[in-house]
């Protein structure tokens, strides 16, 4: 893999991260500071987290310039891998079929986010 392509994946998991953080911190204050329940958080941490993996595939296809589908599909796969690593090895527990299905949308959205990231540079290119 290119240097490019390496620097635009941890461009990618950066604004990934990064998002997660934040959507993470306000949520938390939410939860503390007004009458949000768990029900509702669920669609919302799941739609956060399709954003997140979109802008973050769309700034990996940005920065990489060429093969958006791999450079997306691979933020997508690094973000569920670092999830699973973590729920695996300090929870113990695998992926249930639910999370499985959420983890698939995550990953084709970064995916989706690379193509359109590589199609913008393209268009602005000409």
């Amino acid at each position: 893999m290119k240097t490019n392509q390496f620097t635009a994946l941890m461009y990618g998991w950066i604004v990934v991260f990064g998002l997660i953080l934040i959507a993470s911190l306000i949520l938390a204050a939410l939860l503390s500071f007004t009458t949000f329940d768990e029900p509702t958080i669920t669609w919302v941490t799941l739609i956060i987290g399709i954003i997140s993996l979109l802008l973050g595939g769309i700034t990996a296809g940005v920065k990489g310039k060429s093969k958006g589908w791999v450079i997306g599909a691979t933020v997508g796969l690094g973000f569920s891998f670092f999830i699973f690593l973590v729920q695996y090895l300090g929870y113990q527990q695998l992926f249930s079929l639910e999370q499985s299905i959420h983890h698939i949308g995550y990953i084709a959205a970064a995916l989706f986010g690379g193509v359109i990231g590589v199609n913008v540079v393209d268009t602005a290119d000409e």
